[in-house]
């Protein structure tokens, strides 16, 4: 192929793919609008609850036997279909709060974000958190608001609770007909139609009708003349209320396209898909610590932003997820690990729709795709086609929480070495190591991946162990230019030291107090609260 035709189709490549996650509070119905997204892109044939066991062949996001007991999300999910000649990538995040931080990382690996929000119970604490970073690397957000089909908050009473708690400019671009027990659908703002269903929970709905205008005498025999009469006078106050919508501001961040519906009966959710199809971004650039990467470059770039020890337990598989974000992928072909500094090629690279897994020869801008690893990969790796750069943003962040690993059977200890090692590579935890006495400690964010980490090494390692809580406030990473005074540090301090996976030096703080008084006691030492500084040298305090 001559660089010229591969260059137009690099180009066409990225004009069709767009790529974004779904995040929301827990319970607010991210999974089911994933899977209905699936089921108007062909994916699937029939939607499911992620606990039914009615449905086996489904492909659902919640894949992990964890997931399946729990009906929670506790790992992020990447599916990909077609629709209108677009290829979506979905990428399905947990939504419980001990598992945000691989929500975060997912978010670097993303173009925008569909934020899912429950009308019953508006803003949550985890949503606003989630908002946070979203408007912290500027990445276009649309709201759905969901289980309109329950008695909830009033729709105008919801968009001022999103633009007051989430610090967001908000433009319904659909709006809901009645709510709870009278919903009856949405009317789309965005290009003036409105589409009448059947409810339908695990297939496409059939259409009824579809009006283009809200003057239509079909609109009251419809959904009756009151209901008709309330839904002109709110459409009108929308319009006159609410700005126009705009695309830059949108793509900006600076406003978010507002969604009602619901998920679970399908109301809303066309509406939303073709009018992410028709506004959300195509892939975008990103910042490496050498410069900006473009899509459209020719050479490959991407980066790890998570890895998934046994996602298929027979085969004890070890995936490192990446993002591609210039030129071409292509499957037998050497790249350049950064880190390592070697060249590695892939003889299946996989694309997924949540646990099927099949290999493909390229992938281009905005996809992601699964590595099979031995061992070569660490969230944040970068690969090139020779090109010494690290793409940012992707730190591991400082514990809340920390327990000493107690084996119960000790005829199983490389099992349980080897399930410590990799299922902390996947990101949701940190293994941190105590002398002497090779003490094992887990730092997470929340109690519930202490849950999720013993359930997997008793079922996929065949490991037991019990966890002892231990009373540290932070873990900090420890730099420094003058070696002698960070000698002094760790000699002085060896009973709260240990080390990360990577031979780190990191101090485990027993109060904030503390750590405060051994900062101004050691000015020398600079104490990280996020690994990245090891992409990016040693910054000053």
């Amino acid at each position: 192929m001559c660089p010229q035709n591969a260059s137009v189709n690099l180009q066409e490549a990225i004009a069709s793919r767009k790529t974004f996650a779904i995040i929301s509070h827990p319970d607010a119905g991210k999974t089911t609008l994933t899977e209905k997204f699936l089921l108007y892109g062909g994916a699937i044939q029939t939607a499911g609850a992620v606990k039914s066991n009615k449905i086996k062949k489904t492909a659902t996001s919640d894949f992990m036997e964890i997931e399946r007991q729990r009906g929670i999300s506790v790992a992020t999910s990447v599916m990909g279909f077609s629709y209108r000649d677009i290829q979506v990538n979905i990428l399905d995040t947990p939504g419980h709060k001990d598992f945000a931080e691989d929500t975060y990382r997912t978010l670097t690996a993303v173009d925008s974000v569909i934020l899912v929000i429950d009308c019953v119970k508006g803003v949550e604490e985890q949503t606003e958190r989630l908002m946070e970073v979203c408007r912290m690397r500027k990445t276009p957000v649309i709201i759905f608001v969901n289980k309109m089909d329950r008695e909830g908050k009033d729709a105008f009473d919801l968009l001022d609770e999103l633009e007051k708690k989430l610090d967001i400019k908000t433009r319904p671009l659909s709006w809901p007909i009645g709510i709870g027990a009278t919903f009856k659908g949405v009317y789309n703002l965005f290009d003036k139609g409105l589409r009448l269903f059947h409810a339908n929970k695990t297939k496409r709905e059939t259409e009824v009708v579809q009006i283009d205008d809200l003057e239509d005498s079909r609109l009251g025999e419809l959904i009756g003349d009151a209901a008709a009469d309330t839904l002109r006078s709110e459409v009108e106050m929308v319009e006159g209320v609410y700005e126009p919508f705009e695309q830059e501001a949108y793509e900006a961040a600076d406003l978010a396209p507002v969604f009602f519906g619901s998920a679970l009966n399908n109301f809303g959710v066309r509406e939303l898909l073709d009018t992410f199809v028709d506004i959300a971004p195509y892939p975008l650039p990103r910042k490496t610590d050498m410069r900006e990467v473009a899509p459209a470059e020719k050479k490959f770039s991407g980066f790890v932003f998570k890895i998934h020890a046994n996602l298929d337990p027979k085969h004890r598989d070890r995936i490192a997820f990446l993002r591609v974000c210039s030129g071409r992928f292509e499957r037998n072909r050497f790249f350049h690990h950064v880190r390592l500094d070697k060249n590695l090629r892939f003889a299946n690279p996989s694309s997924f729709m949540a646990s099927e897994k099949s290999t493909i020869e390229e992938a281009f801008p905005g996809d992601v795709i699964g590595l099979y690893d031995t061992g070569n990969f660490k969230i944040g790796d970068t690969l090139t086609e020779g090109e010494k750069m690290n793409f940012k943003g992707i730190p591991s962040f400082s514990p809340e929480l920390f327990k000493q690993v107690e084996n119960k059977d000790p005829m199983k200890s490389k099992q349980l070495e080897k399930g410590l090692r990799q299922l902390t590579d996947e990101g949701v935890a940190q293994l941190f190591t105590q002398e002497p006495g090779n003490k094992k400690i887990i730092g997470t964010v929340g109690d519930l991946q202490f849950d999720v980490i013993q359930y997997r090494l008793e079922h996929e390692y065949g490991a037991t162990c019990d966890f002892r809580h231990l009373s540290f406030h932070k873990a900090c990473w420890l730099t420094s230019n003058n070696e002698a005074k960070l000698d002094e540090f760790i000699r002085i301090k060896q009973n709260q030291m240990a080390t990360d996976k990577d031979g780190n030096w990191v101090f485990m703080a027993p109060s904030a107090w503390i750590l405060q008084l051994e900062q101004q006691n050691f000015p020398e030492i600079n104490f990280h609260f996020t690994s990245e500084f090891k992409r990016e040298g040693i910054p000053s305090n």
